[in-house]
């Protein structure tokens, strides 16, 4: 089940507008669903303004005790658009990551909430050390935007360090890749897949999702969340 946080237009060129729903219209809908259906975990993508944030970190706390939740801190379009205010950021910094079972920020979101470079693997190791001081279970750096033909991702708890590695895939199809790959975490973990394990095999469903693309748009198109369906035909 879905709240929506905002209305966007948008094309695979980029965002054209961002209009932030309502604080009180986001809590509804939460509770809403929270009080009907429930929830085995729950992932948050982008809240643009701290109303917001703080409106989803009050809701998680009084409807949502023990629900493993993914915080995927999203502050910029793949495109280049920012979609949250400063005052957000902060929020999002001291109300949601101290209540996040993992939060998975890329390399330039990681830097923003943390205050530390984040241009190595080192430097993506460094940057999930802060996010546990700041209260996180669990920290998925990702390393996407740096350089080089392998791509890193460093998964720090309070329990251990993993570093998962893949190929660089030469491809537009990257709308949504974080997005896709915080949901499919998520998903995994309401099924009670361990954290290490949730995160390799949802890497590797992103990884089939952005092979098996579509390829239309003039830009950035979209992975392909279908493709294991395709595969069953």
């Amino acid at each position: 089940m879905t709240a929506v946080t905002a209305i966007t237009v948008q094309n695979t060129l980029g965002v054209q507008g961002v209009w932030p729903v309502p604080a009180g219209a986001v809590t509804d809908q939460m509770k809403a669903v929270l009080s009907d259906i429930g929830a085995d975990a729950i992932k948050t993508g982008m809240l643009g303004t701290a109303p917001l944030v703080e409106a989803v970190a009050e809701t998680l706390a009084a409807d949502a005790f023990g629900v493993a939740r993914v915080i995927d801190p999203v502050m910029i379009s793949t495109s280049g658009h920012r979609l949250v205010d400063e005052k957000a950021v902060g929020a999002i910094r001291s109300e949601l990551v101290p209540r996040a079972r993992l939060v998975t920020p890329n390399a330039p979101e990681a830097e923003v909430l943390t205050g530390k470079a984040v241009e190595t693997l080192d430097g993506q190791r460094r940057a999930a050390e802060r996010l546990l001081e700041l209260g996180a279970h669990g920290a998925l750096v990702k390393g996407g935007h740096l350089p080089g033909s392998v791509i890193h991702d460093v998964l720090q708890t309070t329990t251990g360090e993993w570093i998962f590695e893949g190929p660089r895939i030469d491809t537009k199809a990257t709308h949504g890749t974080g997005c896709t790959l915080a949901s499919a975490i998520a998903a995994l973990l309401a099924q009670g897949v361990s954290l290490p394990d949730a995160i390799e095999r949802a890497r590797e469903y992103l990884l089939g999702a952005i092979r098996n693309a579509q390829g239309f748009g003039k830009g950035h198109h979209p992975v392909n969340h279908g493709w294991l369906l395709k595969d069953n035909d």
